[in-house]
């Protein structure tokens, strides 16, 4: 006769933010579950209840929190996501991710933590002219030199696909996850639409995905009750080119040829005129990262609320 496991405890790292406190929203309605431990920096924007929240920098030791609450899950969206104007600022931030992943590893590890939840990104496959249309978790990586955000996310799997193999016994699962929107979108996505208007690149007018909100904290919360390892992409149903994308959002376009876009973008990098990344982020805007979901739909049998339009058109009505 199998015994039936313990109801889960289950940590949030980066608990406060935009889909740490969504899915703090679902899972705290759960009566399965024993216990939310809530981690970050940063207060939790709303009361909640069973949960146990800790005010706490992840570069420093956690250990004293999982030992305490015999954690079983870990969802680590914790994440800086600035991009440093500097080699030395960019190096901060960099320590500072990879720092706070190798102490949640290290607590898994010493505390026995079974499942732990990984929020990846597209950009890690790169955008490049010649992506593969769908994209598969079985691609090779390739992000971006000099985009920040890929080239970290890309450290941080490599960190935690060695963990895996060295600790077989916790389960690791890696989302890799295409632009979130929807109405309470707070993100670098969506502030990077609040310019007046868009840049396209001239000649081209890439596919582009999106995933809702609502869809991914759905993901989260049920690889957080029903553990299954692996790498999936995630993103929402079809795709919208960049030209709708920006009709939806009701931003005039400025087309530049590449020979322009790319010093111009940079320059503006440099004096600090624009903020969302160097000139290499135009390549997001040019080549498609297109990714195939139908692995996360064949062995989780999860299926999308929002199409990718839709999630955009969520985000303009919450506007």
């Amino acid at each position: 006769m199998v015994d039936n496991p313990p109801p889960p405890v289950i940590a949030v790292t980066g608990s406060s933010g935009y889909i740490g406190s969504r899915l703090l929203q679902r899972l705290e309605n759960v009566e399965s579950i024993a216990k939310l431990i809530a981690i970050d920096i940063k207060p939790l924007p709303m009361p909640f209840h069973n949960i146990d929240a800790y005010r706490l920098d992840l570069t420093q030791p956690i250990g004293q929190v999982f030992h305490k609450h015999k954690i079983s899950t870990v969802v680590h969206l914790a994440f800086d996501m600035r991009a440093g104007r500097t080699a030395q600022e960019s190096l901060a931030i960099d320590k500072k991710n990879i720092a706070s992943l190798e102490n949640v590893l290290m607590a898994c590890h010493t505390f026995s933590v079974q499942h732990l939840i990984y929020t990846s990104s597209h950009t890690v496959y790169g955008a490049h002219p010649d992506n593969h249309v769908p994209i598969t978790e079985d691609t090779k990586l390739k992000p971006l030199q000099g985009f920040q955000y890929a080239q970290t996310k890309a450290a941080s799997e490599f960190l935690l696909r060695s963990f895996a193999h060295e600790n077989p016994a916790i389960g690791i699962t890696i989302l890799r996850s295409s632009m979130v929107l929807g109405p309470a979108a707070v993100n670098y996505v969506s502030k990077g639409f609040q310019k007046p208007f868009l840049l396209r690149v001239l000649g081209y007018d890439p596919p582009l995905q999106v995933i809702h909100e609502d869809d991914l904290t759905a993901i989260l919360m049920r690889f957080s009750m029903d553990p299954k390892p692996g790498i999936f992409n995630v993103a929402g149903d079809g795709y919208l080119n960049y030209t709708r994308f920006a009709k939806i959002l009701e931003k005039p376009l400025i087309p530049l040829p590449s020979i322009i876009a790319y010093p111009l973008t940079e320059l503006a990098w440099k004096l600090g005129i624009q903020k969302d990344s160097p000139s290499i982020g135009l390549n997001l805007i040019r080549y498609p990262i297109i990714l195939s979901t139908e692995k996360l739909k064949q062995e989780t049998g999860f299926k999308f609320s929002y199409t990718s339009e839709e999630a955009v058109a969520s985000y303009i009505a919450g506007v």
